[in-house]
Protein backbone atom coordinates (compact mmCIF):
# COMPACT_ATOMS: atom_id res chain seq x y z
CA UNK A 1 0.00 0.00 0.00
CA UNK A 2 3.12 2.23 0.52
CA UNK A 3 3.97 2.00 -3.03
CA UNK A 4 0.49 3.15 -4.13
CA UNK A 5 0.47 5.75 -1.84
CA UNK A 6 3.78 6.88 -3.05
CA UNK A 7 2.93 6.74 -7.05
CA UNK A 8 -0.60 8.85 -6.38
CA UNK A 9 2.02 11.70 -4.40
CA UNK A 10 4.73 11.32 -7.67
CA UNK A 11 1.88 11.48 -9.95
CA UNK A 12 0.09 14.19 -9.32
CA UNK A 13 3.20 16.06 -9.24
CA UNK A 14 4.02 14.94 -12.51
CA UNK A 15 0.69 16.13 -13.64
CA UNK A 16 0.86 19.53 -12.50
CA UNK A 17 4.59 19.51 -14.35
CA UNK A 18 3.14 18.27 -17.48
CA UNK A 19 0.15 19.96 -17.72
CA UNK A 20 -0.48 22.68 -15.44
CA UNK A 21 1.28 25.67 -17.20
CA UNK A 22 -1.45 24.94 -19.60
CA UNK A 23 -3.92 27.64 -17.64
CA UNK A 24 -1.01 30.12 -18.02
CA UNK A 25 -0.62 30.38 -21.96
CA UNK A 26 0.66 33.95 -21.15
CA UNK A 27 4.03 32.64 -19.72
CA UNK A 28 7.35 32.42 -21.52
CA UNK A 29 8.10 29.22 -23.12
CA UNK A 30 10.88 29.29 -20.78
CA UNK A 31 9.39 30.06 -17.68
CA UNK A 32 6.87 26.87 -18.16
CA UNK A 33 9.95 24.76 -19.00
CA UNK A 34 11.67 26.11 -15.72
CA UNK A 35 8.50 25.97 -13.65
CA UNK A 36 7.77 22.13 -14.87
CA UNK A 37 11.14 20.97 -14.21
CA UNK A 38 10.97 22.40 -10.79
CA UNK A 39 7.55 20.67 -9.88
CA UNK A 40 9.24 17.43 -11.56
CA UNK A 41 11.87 17.25 -9.06
CA UNK A 42 9.40 16.60 -6.48
CA UNK A 43 7.91 13.65 -8.62
CA UNK A 44 11.43 11.93 -8.28
CA UNK A 45 11.36 11.80 -4.60
CA UNK A 46 8.77 10.29 -4.40
CA UNK A 47 8.64 7.83 -7.50
CA UNK A 48 11.91 6.51 -7.31
CA UNK A 49 10.95 5.22 -3.34
CA UNK A 50 7.51 3.71 -4.44
CA UNK A 51 9.52 1.53 -7.43
CA UNK A 52 12.52 0.76 -4.62
CA UNK A 53 10.03 -0.46 -2.09
CA UNK A 54 7.38 -1.82 -4.49
CA UNK A 55 10.11 -4.08 -6.87
CA UNK A 56 9.59 -7.97 -5.67
CA UNK A 57 6.29 -7.36 -4.12
CA UNK A 58 5.39 -6.29 -7.79
CA UNK A 59 7.10 -7.29 -10.99
CA UNK A 60 8.25 -4.13 -13.19
CA UNK A 61 6.02 -4.52 -15.67
CA UNK A 62 2.93 -4.39 -12.56
CA UNK A 63 4.85 -0.95 -11.09
CA UNK A 64 4.32 0.57 -14.92
CA UNK A 65 1.10 -0.55 -15.26
CA UNK A 66 -0.03 0.21 -12.04
CA UNK A 67 1.99 3.85 -12.16
CA UNK A 68 -0.09 4.46 -15.87
CA UNK A 69 -3.84 3.88 -14.12
CA UNK A 70 -2.73 6.00 -11.25
CA UNK A 71 -1.75 8.65 -13.90
CA UNK A 72 -4.99 8.83 -15.57
CA UNK A 73 -6.82 8.57 -12.05
CA UNK A 74 -5.06 11.62 -11.23
CA UNK A 75 -5.13 12.98 -14.50
CA UNK A 76 -9.22 13.22 -14.64
CA UNK A 77 -9.29 14.47 -11.44
CA UNK A 78 -6.70 17.06 -12.57
CA UNK A 79 -8.57 18.11 -16.10
CA UNK A 80 -12.06 18.25 -14.65
CA UNK A 81 -11.27 20.33 -11.52
CA UNK A 82 -8.29 22.29 -12.42
CA UNK A 83 -8.14 22.67 -16.33
CA UNK A 84 -12.24 22.98 -16.10
CA UNK A 85 -12.77 20.01 -18.86
CA UNK A 86 -15.70 18.05 -19.07
CA UNK A 87 -15.87 14.43 -18.79
CA UNK A 88 -17.31 12.62 -21.52
CA UNK A 89 -18.60 8.94 -22.02
CA UNK A 90 -16.00 7.71 -24.34
CA UNK A 91 -13.20 8.54 -21.65
CA UNK A 92 -14.95 6.10 -19.60
CA UNK A 93 -14.89 3.48 -21.73
CA UNK A 94 -11.22 4.15 -22.44
CA UNK A 95 -10.33 3.92 -18.77
CA UNK A 96 -12.37 0.73 -18.82
CA UNK A 97 -10.27 -0.36 -21.53
CA UNK A 98 -6.86 0.38 -18.75
CA UNK A 99 -8.72 -1.05 -16.13
CA UNK A 100 -8.84 -4.64 -17.75
CA UNK A 101 -5.32 -4.21 -18.90
CA UNK A 102 -4.43 -3.59 -15.10
CA UNK A 103 -7.07 -7.44 -14.41
CA UNK A 104 -4.53 -9.11 -17.59
CA UNK A 105 -1.32 -7.97 -15.49
CA UNK A 106 -1.95 -9.24 -12.08
CA UNK A 107 -3.92 -12.58 -13.72
CA UNK A 108 -2.74 -15.76 -11.96
CA UNK A 109 -0.61 -13.58 -9.67
CA UNK A 110 -0.13 -15.45 -6.42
Amino acid sequence: MQTIGLLLISNTFMTFAWYGHLKHSSWPLYVAILVSWLIAFGEYIFQVPANRIGYGQFTAYQLKIIQECITLVVFVAFAYFYLGESFRWNYVGSFACIVGAVVFAFWGRG
